[in-house]
């Protein structure tokens, strides 16, 4: 017979949410008394004193070992009449495999006490699988606490089933035998069974009635299939799989209370081999072939290669002998321990007689592991022989090097009566730049050629004093630093996570304002110019703003942004004076033409404007406005200096990217073809450079610097999404 097998299943492979019926709450509430009533008006109007049932709702969350599983649910809004009855499922935010056996769900009724406030009506708890590890199925009864919310804690203070209505009372008893009867343990006779149930029904109704307690009615849901129900059991995931019991350690581990300390012996041989006494004889040290091999290793390894112990005593033993390697100066720098005084003075000493290394080693020196004042401002001589040209390629790392500056150098810089809270180039910002103009404090950048060694070099110049002096002299190199500068003093994460490193760009900047200030006049034009760029740059964000804002399609939008260009009273953008274009300061432009503007089919829809040149030419660009240009901008001057660094001739010509803050910036627009677009209207490459490069002698019949330039730019990957410049 079908009543003697036992259809279950393992509630790890039930991969569905947990569900619960909450049906209706019978009982009567007690008014507070007449002296409550005094002490807090407001109950008159609450849910306790209406004519009718109260707008009630109820509360349920999942905990398992007192801290709840998921967030709560609730029922839905409804107004009831003459009875509370939700008959409502509710869909809990956990599945059955996430539940622990000792799992339980808390429920809450609620009632609307005042405006956006509500008490407790009373609360009850009950367990989700029972004691022998079967999911709760059909309705129960379960006893509401008044007073309280449901307590998910263990052992909980609002059970829902207590010993007492499992047992001894008449409800508790019928609920067993009901359960026997839906479990098949007794045989079913369908007329009987109507009567049974019935009189059941009417014995329960007149013990709610009778008892001093509200019962809110919750029904689990059952597992059919086949028309056969199964019973869900507690089964954790691949619970069949035997664990090793291990009857022997192998390995004992047993606390060091000394690990992490000073290891005095390494400490006492690092002071005797750096000791002022082993100067003179390691000075006229030489390595044999071995060694020598060794040290070249060393010396070629990348910046970010750590050296062991016994590599750095190695480099510091044959340190006179290096001083001939200009590549071998970071990695000598490297071993230095500049906690030690004497050490410290040592590798001083040595840095003035070391053969000066290249620009490029330089930037490496000003990085977070070299904190030495001597040596950063080393580092900046060094970066004093290199042309404007080399600077700018530099210039986005320098600019994020000043974190690693002494802040108070910065600070010190300014004019004590200078204002602290202005940015960009405000003209009442009164900054000192005295020392950077005057050359005060040995501020010079004129190169130094045919002398040998740092000191011959100026270390009285620290990076921010370096930046802005080269900066006046350079309208290119002023434009640049200035927008790298403005987005980090715009940066609100750095302002945030880092306020002091946010004031010290704000220093730079003022310091930067007030030496253009007190520069010649050309110098004082350069600044006014860079000024003009902010305010274009500022009333373009806010056209894209306006645009962002209105509604409709991106027609409608670009009609919006052509409309607000066109109307030069406003906005003025399209007939402005002549100012350089942030993204390329070569070219002077007077303006953006508003009938070309467009915008592209991107969640940001960002513009492509054409500018009107000085010299009649036009020049496109994308201005994007709600994303951060600086990794765009990072990476392709990655790109620019790898290839020229190896000598390599892809004929890539990266396209330049400035971000003018944190949420906009500018990107260079190339007019080309899609490689997908090329083969479906020409069927092939070679018919799209017959048509556009046509030559009688070149190879294919086309021009041979176009397949000489299509042949080596195929280095890199030739995707789908590639494009073709005609």
């Amino acid at each position: 017979m079908d009543t003697d097998k036992f259809n279950y299943v393992y509630s790890c492979d039930m991969d569905i949410n947990v569900q619960l019926k909450i049906g209706s709450l019978e009982g009567k509430r007690e008014q507070k008394s007449y002296k409550a009533l005094l002490e807090d008006p407001m109950l008159r109007f609450s849910g306790l004193y209406q004519e009718n049932c109260s707008d009630l709702y109820v509360t349920c969350q999942v905990f398992a070992e007192g801290k709840p599983l998921a967030l709560p649910v609730r029922t839905s809004y409804k107004a009831f009449s003459t009875r509370w009855n939700w008959n409502e499922w509710l869909r809990l935010p956990v599945k059955y495999p996430d539940l622990p056996q000792s799992a339980q769900v808390a429920l809450t009724v609620w009632d609307i006490y005042g405006p956006g406030r509500a008490v407790p009506v009373g609360g009850t708890t009950v367990t989700l699988f029972g004691k022998y590890g079967m999911f709760r199925q059909g309705m129960h009864d379960l006893k509401v606490w008044p007073g309280v919310e449901g307590d998910g804690g263990e052992p909980t203070t609002t059970p829902g089933r207590t010993s007492s209505s499992l047992a001894e009372d008449q409800m508790g008893r019928l609920a067993k035998l009901t359960k026997a009867h839906r479990q098949g343990h007794m045989v079913k006779v369908d007329w009987l069974d109507r009567l049974t149930f019935r009189e059941i029904e009417m014995i329960n109704e007149s013990e709610k009635r009778s008892s001093n307690f509200m019962y809110l009615m919750v029904e689990f849901p059952r597992v059919k299939s086949n028309d056969k129900e199964y019973s869900i059991v507690y089964y954790e995931k691949d619970g069949d799989d035997a664990s090793p019991v291990l009857t022997s350690c192998d390995i004992v581990k047993v606390p060091d209370p000394q690990m992490g300390m000073e290891n005095l012996v390494e400490s006492k041989h690092h002071k005797l081999a750096r000791s002022l006494r082993s100067g003179p004889s390691d000075h006229d040290l030489k390595p044999n072939a071995a060694t020598r091999d060794q040290l070249n290793i060393i010396v070629s390894y990348p910046p970010t290669k750590q050296l062991s112990s016994e590599e750095q005593d190695l480099v510091w033993k044959f340190r006179y002998y290096l001083t001939t390697q200009e590549k071998a100066l970071t990695k000598f720098l490297k071993c230095v321990n500049w906690d030690l005084p004497q050490e410290a003075k040592q590798a001083l000493e040595l840095l003035g007689k070391w053969k000066p290394m290249d620009v490029e080693d330089s930037l490496e020196l000003l990085s977070s592991h070299f904190t030495n004042p001597t040596v950063r401002r080393y580092a900046v001589a060094r970066l004093q022989q290199a042309d404007d040209e080399d600077l700018l390629m530099y210039l986005l790392q320098l600019v994020q090097a000043l974190k690693y500056e002494n802040f108070s150098d910065i600070q010190g810089g300014l004019d004590p009566g200078s204002k602290r809270d202005g940015q960009g180039l405000s003209d009442d910002a009164a900054l000192d730049s005295s020392q950077i103009l005057s050359g005060s404090s040995g501020s010079s950048t004129t190169p130094q050629k045919g002398k040998e060694g740092a000191d011959s070099e100026n270390l009285e110049q620290d990076l921010c004093t370096f930046l802005i002096s080269r900066a006046c002299k350079n309208s290119t190199l002023a434009n640049y630093l200035y927008w790298y500068v403005i987005v980090e003093c715009e940066d609100q994460d750095t302002q945030q996570r880092d306020p002091k490193t946010h004031e010290m760009y704000l220093n730079v900047m003022r310091r930067f304002s007030q030496a253009l200030l007190k520069g010649d006049k050309t110098v004082r034009v350069m600044r006014s110019l860079l000024a003009a760029q902010q305010t274009f740059v500022d009333r373009l964000v806010q056209l894209m703003k306006a645009v962002q804002r209105e509604s409709g399609n991106r027609k409608k939008k670009t009609e919006r942004l052509q409309a607000l260009l066109a109307d030069n009273e406003k906005v003025n953008l399209s007939e402005i004076e002549a100012i350089p274009l942030p993204l390329e300061p070569q070219i002077r432009i007077k303006g953006i033409i508003p009938e070309t503007a467009t915008l592209f089919k991107s969640a940001l829809m960002p513009a492509k404007l054409i500018f009107k040149a000085e010299d009649g030419a036009t020049y496109p660009v994308i201005f994007k406005h709600g994303d951060d240009l600086r990794q765009d901008q990072l990476i392709l001057q990655i790109i620019s200096r790898c290839f020229l660094k190896e000598n390599l001739d892809l004929k890539l010509t990266p396209y330049k990217v400035l971000a003018t803050s944190t949420k906009h910036g500018f990107m260079q627009f190339v007019q080309s073809v899609p490689v997908a677009e090329v083969l479906a209207t020409e069927g092939n490459i070679q018919s799209f450079f017959r048509k556009h490069a046509p030559s009688e002698k070149g190879p294919y019949g086309i021009s041979s610097e176009v397949m000489d330039t299509y042949v080596k730019s195929c280095g890199e990957t030739l995707t789908p999404n590639r494009c073709l410049r005609p």
